[in-house]
């Protein structure tokens, strides 16, 4: 990306009095919720229908018993700044009077006739609570003053930041029937809140009406509907809709029609608007669209959008850099990160915490903790204070790379300061201290907050956890009883514990605090019993962890069939297959499916003990579950069929274990090859074998058949050069060892054959019958007598040693023979 920042900051002009105006106005973030069903619509300004009303909280002019009352003035109604005194007047006075007197009636009395509708409208805005501003509201209508769009949309802004979604509808409907028109600032205020008080569903709905009502959205307004969908996670439809704006084009959906009395008009004059492709906007909307870009992952547009900025002249903020710093920093450029640094430096845009935050948290991401430590060392520097984010973040990165004495200072710092740890962090220097073999300090870091007296089950469990899964059982047991002095247990200490005890292996002491469970009033949840079962099957403990099944089951947390599939996994591979199976029908009468899994283990273990028929019918149970087979599967489907020599059924097979992700094992294409020698088949052998050699997969049993294939079909050219590969294997078995001297033997080559023989004998590699008897025809195929082999083979057999020189003997006349007429 690169940004090419050099010349545009240059000559950058100033902001034009509108780009400040809504520089000001920065609506707040939306927060997505769930869909609810749509508000219906009502003639053309949006007033809810009389018989589907929006719910009140009685009339509005008679909200007393719906505001809840003080029994004294409290202080702090109005807000507590210098900002009041700048509005000039008789403000300030009115909103002393408003912070000190009860009785709203009393307290404005003396201005009731002076007040003109900006003076409303402050005195509105400025109120901290809402009860206190509708009390307002409400004197101004008693009173008979005039009341504008302006004044309501205060209020509902007032009302929907409160939650007060009654009230807020209550008025919406009560603006409709005094037939104040709801413009663009009314329906973004709404939007607004409606989506950051987390009703999504009702904010959308205010869009549509507002689209639907042919109101305009404003700059400010088109921003807060970016933002909803942005929060939605619908990036895509928050760039349209921003494009559409700018654009010009319509904005409302073409699939509904416009009525008015009840008559479809012609929409083409409303549909039209101005194009705002050559404004200049906020630097609020802009950082907005950046985000907006950001969070989706299209790094290109967040650079052009910030671009297009600086084109236009607007100058970037704070927020802007940070937005784009974080962008790019995510992205992993920070070759760019660190050129924003720069241009932030030259534009004397000063950073906040919140940009160094993003920095440290940036480079402790990409691993250099050193230039996070310098960001953490400016921020100071420059006199801002590091908050809680920028310990957390510099502790945490400190902890994970055991720089203990780093993470030391650090948290002296905090004490210092008055800032606490928080238990996430807490529990990673726990680990720190024990990564780092400090088990002694790590236990004193752990009782430090332990005697506070505030550690939630979260946090025991996770200095459980911490000691547990490294071995530290003792450790762990220790924070366990601390933890169990508090007599507030909760079941995730347990688990913990529970799972401690089986990485130490004490498989008794997980099974005695699993029981004491109940005692203590705590009950094992389904974490509880898988965890135990998993370590109980892992020790070879099937027997025991059959019991803890089924009190799983009687509990009812039995909900799949992975525990199941545990034991009855255990049992297999124990050999104890009818136990296996009498769980298996245990589970399917307890309306527990099986899955694949299951059946691979059953289909496996009973074709690797030859039980090819109940195999099969483990096979056809899972064909009528319409399960699909996955590469287990199908890998002990080859094993299977390979066993009773159905080849039409293993190439099924074996197809779709080469459609699945994974390739096959190299002992599923080996039966295929077995197959295939089986029937001479040596172009499909071949393909296979190829395919596994090219993959680096072949194994000394794949070449001895191939061998033994070629040997069959007389290929002996073809037979040679795997016998050369073979060799080049070293480290040969006796198997391939007496493969390769049968083959030149039967070849008629006695010079290979010699070699052979000799590097058996000094490898002490026994010669096998079937190799001596190949040896034997070789010697009767060069003019030794059948008698004089004869003595060969019973000399061998009586005296191994003499027997083997005499044989190596007559293999040299052979080939001082043989040489002889290959000189010739």
């Amino acid at each position: 990306m690169l940004l090419k920042l050099q010349l545009l900051y240059t000559h950058m002009p100033l902001l034009s009095n509108a780009n400040a105006v809504l520089l000001s106005e920065k609506p707040e973030q939306v927060t997505p919720t769930s869909r609810k069903q749509r508000l219906p619509l009502h003639n053309g300004i949006g007033t809810v229908k009389p018989e589907t009303n929006l719910k009140k909280c009685g009339p509005v002019q008679n909200s007393e018993e719906c505001i809840p009352r003080k029994s004294k003035l409290e202080k702090s109604h109005t807000k507590c700044s210098t900002k009041r005194l700048s509005y000039g007047g008789c403000i300030p006075a009115i909103l002393e009077a408003l912070d000190t007197v009860l009785d709203v009636d009393e307290a404005l009395g003396p201005w009731e006739d002076r007040l003109n509708n900006k003076e409303r409208s402050i005195i509105l805005k400025e109120q901290l609570r809402w009860d206190r501003a509708l009390e307002i509201f409400e004197w101004c209508k008693q009173k008979g003053h005039e009341l504008n769009v302006i004044h309501y949309n205060i209020m509902l802004r007032s009302l929907g930041r409160a939650r007060q979604w009654r009230r807020v509808e209550s008025l919406w409907n009560e603006m409709n029937a005094r037939g104040i028109a709801a413009t663009s600032s009314t329906y973004g205020t709404l939007i607004d809140v409606y989506s950051k008080g987390g009703r999504r569903e009702e904010a959308f709905f205010w869009l549509d009406m507002m689209l639907e009502n042919r109101v305009e959205p404003d700059e400010v307004t088109m921003v807060i509907v970016v933002q909803l969908y942005k929060k939605a996670g619908e990036f895509q439809k928050a760039e349209e809709f921003f494009k559409r704006w700018s654009s010009g084009k319509p904005l409302r959906s073409k699939s509904k029609p416009l009525r008015i009395n009840n008559e479809v008009v012609d929409t083409r004059e409303l549909d039209e608007r101005v194009a705002c492709a050559n404004v200049s906007f906020s630097s609020h909307t802009y950082n907005t669209l950046i985000d907006t870009y950001g969070k989706a992952g299209q790094i290109k547009e967040a650079s052009e959008t910030f671009m297009e900025m600086l084109k236009r002249g607007v100058a970037p903020t704070t927020v802007t850099f940070n937005t784009i710093i974080h962008i790019c920093g995510n992205h992993g450029q920070l070759e760019e990160v660190s050129l924003l640094v720069q241009k932030m430096e030259e534009l004397r845009c000063s950073p906040n915490t919140r940009t160094y935050n993003i920095l440290i948290s940036l480079y402790a991401k990409h691993n250099d903790i050193g230039r996070a430590t310098k960001y953490f060392e400016t921020m100071k520097e420059a006199c801002l204070e590091p908050d809680l984010v920028s310990y957390r973040t510099l502790l945490y990165a400190y902890s994970i790379r055991k720089m203990v004495y780093e993470a030391e200072e650090l948290v002296r710092e905090m004490d210092e300061r008055g800032l606490e740890v928080d238990q996430y962090t807490q529990s990673a220097l726990t680990r720190m201290y024990i990564e780092a073999g400090m088990l002694h300090r790590s236990l004193l870091w752990f009782l430090r907050f332990h005697l506070t007296g505030n550690m939630t089950s979260e946090c025991y469990a996770s200095n459980i956890d911490a000691y547990g899964e490294r071995g530290h059982t003792l450790e762990a047991e220790k924070v366990f009883i601390l933890c169990q002095e508090r007599k507030n247990l909760s079941v995730l200490e347990f688990n913990v514990m529970i799972k401690a005890y089986g990485v130490g292996k004490c498989y008794e002491k997980a099974c005695q605090l699993f029981d004491s469970m109940e005692k203590q009033g705590v009950v094992a949840d389904r974490c509880s019993y898988t965890s135990l079962i998993q370590i109980l099957v892992s020790a070879d403990q099937p027997h025991v962890a059959k019991t803890y099944l089924k009190k799983m089951q009687e509990a009812g947390l039995v909900s799949d069939c992975i525990p199941y599939s545990a034991v009855i996994s255990s049992f297999a591979k124990l050999g104890l297959l009818e136990i296996a199976e009498d769980l298996y029908r245990e589970m399917i009468n307890h309306d527990v499916q099986p899955d694949v899994i299951v059946y691979g283990v059953l289909i496996n273990v009973f074709s690797d003990v030859g039980r090819v028929k109940e195999a099969i019918s483990y096979v056809d149970e899972m064909n009528k579950a319409g399960l699909p087979g996955n590469t287990v599967i199908y890998n002990s489907l080859i094993k299977l069929y390979a066993k009773v020599d159905n080849l039409e059924k293993a190439e099924e097979a074996y197809k779709l274990l080469q459609l699945s992700e994974e390739a096959p094992t190299v002992y599923s294409s080996n039966s295929m090859i077995d197959l295939y020698v089986k029937r001479s088949m040596v172009d499909q052998a071949k393909e296979i074998f190829e395919t596994l050699k090219e993959n680096g997969a072949a194994s000394e049993f794949t070449f001895a058949m191939m061998l033994r294939l070629y040997k069959k079909m007389e290929m002996y050219d073809e037979a040679i050069q795997i016998a050369k590969q073979i060799r080049k294997l070293g480290h040969l078995t006796d198997l391939s060892y007496n493969n390769v001297l049968n083959l030149y033997a039967i070849a008629g080559r006695p010079k290979e054959a010699m070699e052979t023989f000799k590097e058996m004998l000094r490898a002490s590699i026994p010669v096998d019958n079937f190799s001596f008897r190949s040896l034997g025809n070789l010697l009767l195929r060069y003019g030794v007598s059948r008698q004089a082999v004869g003595k060969l083979e019973v000399l061998v057999k009586k005296d191994v040693s003499n027997g083997l020189l005499a044989w190596m003997s007559a293999l040299s006349g052979v080939l001082e023979v043989d040489d002889y007429y290959d000189h010739d």
